[in-house]
């Protein structure tokens, strides 16, 4: 997914906490995370612009491209018996 078509013209609403994390979902149902340690003192919305929160989408992007490359490889090695 295209992080433009992630923050572009939408908002990302908080939607519950979990695990010392913040969950948020953009209006075009993107969700992740934001790490409740990142807060420090900042004041926590139920909606900011999703362009604001881009530094944590990046991340999560990140976080699921590595998971998708390690079961792939994963699922590769076990094929080629």
């Amino acid at each position: 997914m295209n992080i433009k078509d992630i923050v572009k013209n939408q908002n990302a609403h908080f939607v519950f906490y979990r695990d010392q994390s913040l969950f948020y979902e953009t209006d075009n149902g993107f969700q992740f995370s934001i790490p409740i340690s990142d807060a420090g003192s900042a004041t926590i919305n139920s909606e900011e612009k999703a362009i604001m929160l881009m530094r944590y989408i990046r991340k999560h992007i990140a976080r699921t491209d590595a998971a998708r490359i390690a079961q792939d490889s994963g699922n590769d090695s076990t094929n080629s018996c």
